[in-house]
């Protein structure tokens, strides 16, 4: 089995009945943070599926760590998976049942219960931990699944949705775990439709849309191979009028809005007015405070990639 902590799919397509989950999709995950971003339908669940061993492609080859996961549970042991849905013994205490999940992966009962305490601690669930997970809100519920994945300390993790019902303290402190595994060499694998989340954590992300691989890379790597579409750049002047009668002949630039700080300007041709901006600080009275693109967020790619 491959030592590093790695998921491919290679070519992966999974059918329900004549609907198509996934259409020959070809990805890696490798160690780090990578988001997984599509709206819903996008074929998320699927793949996350194929990778954690419930489905198996149709066509095409899912690897974990080298292995094929479907009906391998010693493949899957060095998966922690946090699910979006909760599942849990409502009579039982968090950490009882965290020991008993880990027990299931070989672990001695000593060893699982002391594993599962170091895990509620970590996911920040110290001092509730003999409390029954039915009384725990949303957020608390989403930091028990990820002592659950975290317990038997996998070597690729899948967090399905996983900020959901968490407060901005919650937020924090389970994106600094992501991070920490991160920093470990795990391989981190973040699901999620909430864009500002992914753009926090992850420095690579993969979006998916209708079953297949729209683009992958960092938001401005992919923004960069968005050339053809406008993009807004903002610049902040204190004589808006004058700067926007200076640019509107410029090679690109299709759209010119004043604001009570400068000026919004949209452009297909941004390096052309990058310049020209330039050259009107140097060469005339104008002053501009700050040029600032607006749509290399992810939010913007995504909505570029989708309509």
């Amino acid at each position: 089995m491959s030592d590093v902590p790695s998921i491919e799919l290679q070519a992966v397509s999974r059918w329900y009945g004549e609907v198509l989950g996934l259409n020959e999709v070809s990805v890696q995950f490798g160690p780090g943070v990578t988001g997984l971003l599509g709206p819903n339908g996008a074929g998320k669940s699927t793949m996350l599926k194929i990778i954690c061993g419930m489905l198996k492609p149709d066509l095409g080859t899912a690897l974990v760590c080298g292995r094929k996961p479907f009906n391998r549970p010693r493949v899957m042991r060095r998966v922690g998976l946090c699910p979006e849905q909760d599942a849990f013994y409502p009579k039982a205490s968090a950490w009882r049942v965290v020991a008993y999940l880990t027990q299931l992966h070989g672990f001695t009962k000593a060893e699982a219960r002391t594993r599962a305490r170091q895990a509620l601690e970590r996911a920040g669930l110290g001092e509730v931990l003999d409390r029954s997970v039915a009384g725990f809100s949303k957020g608390m519920r989403q930091r028990f699944k990820l002592a659950q994945a975290l317990a038997h300390d996998p070597d690729v993790y899948v967090l399905d949705e996983p900020l959901n019902g968490l407060d901005p303290s919650g937020r924090a402190q389970y994106g600094a775990v992501i991070e920490e595994l991160a920093d470990e060499g795990c391989c981190v694998l973040v699901s999620s439709h909430i864009l500002h989340e992914v753009d926090a954590l992850a420095r690579r992300i993969v979006v998916l849309h209708a079953g297949r691989v729209l683009a992958e890379g960092s938001a401005r790597e992919i923004r960069e191979d968005l050339a053809h579409f406008p993009l807004q750049v903002r610049v902040t002047t204190p004589e808006p009028a004058r700067l926007a009668s200076a640019l509107a002949d410029v090679d690109g630039v299709t759209q010119l809005d004043l604001t009570p700080s400068g000026l919004v300007v949209l452009t297909s041709e941004a390096a052309l007015l990058l310049d020209r901006v330039a050259a009107l600080t140097a060469e005339t009275d104008i002053a501009v405070d700050a040029v600032v693109p607006l749509d290399e967020d992810l939010e913007s790619v995504f909505r570029y990639l989708t309509q």
